[in-house]
């Protein structure tokens, strides 16, 4: 059976990362933080206020896709990205065909004091409403757990786990 291979999506002020994190630590497997891997620029424009375009975006998604596809067989990885168009989580979905999504999501107000209460280093609150402007919702096809951001975090993250288990991940 091949470990997991997930992307935690979602908006700025979701919790990909806190909810990344903790499922990574759960079944056993490594976290990467996809912000992590943005280029210089993108951080600047986002520093800066200024939305990301799929141009400013794609470059990032393709240093995702690598850190997937070089995966061995028996190796997993919890990864938190927006993935906010179908087309981005298309392009990660090219690097490894296992590859499972959990879109977190909660109101605009939720999102919005969260990103409030938080401290990021360049991504500002000023962005939430571009983001979800740009967020396409994963339709049924894709196979994407939805999961609502109102949940704690442990219930939240023991729904995964179970449905990793009932899918045989």
């Amino acid at each position: 059976m091949t470990p997991p291979r997930l992307v935690i999506m979602g908006v700025s002020g979701c919790g990909k990362s806190t909810v990344g994190q903790r499922l990574a630590q759960r079944i056993g497997v490594p976290f990467l933080e996809g912000d992590s891997l943005h280029p210089p620029r993108n951080v600047a424009l986002m520093a800066a206020g200024t939305p990301l375009t799929d141009e400013d975006r794609a470059g990032w998604l393709d240093t995702i896709a690598a850190r997937l596809s070089a995966l061995a067989p028996d190796e997993g990885l919890v990864v938190s990205c927006s993935a906010l168009k179908r087309a981005y989580r298309d392009r990660l979905r090219l690097a490894t065909p296992d590859l499972r999504f959990v879109h977190l999501h909660g109101t605009r107000d939720l999102l919005a004091e969260r990103l409030q209460r938080r401290q990021h280093d360049y991504m500002p609150p000023t962005l939430l409403d571009s983001q979800l402007r740009t967020l396409e919702i994963p339709t049924p096809d894709e196979a994407v757990l939805t999961l609502d951001i109102a949940q704690p975090l442990d219930p939240l993250v023991g729904h995964i786990e179970h449905h990793l288990q009932l899918n045989h991940a």
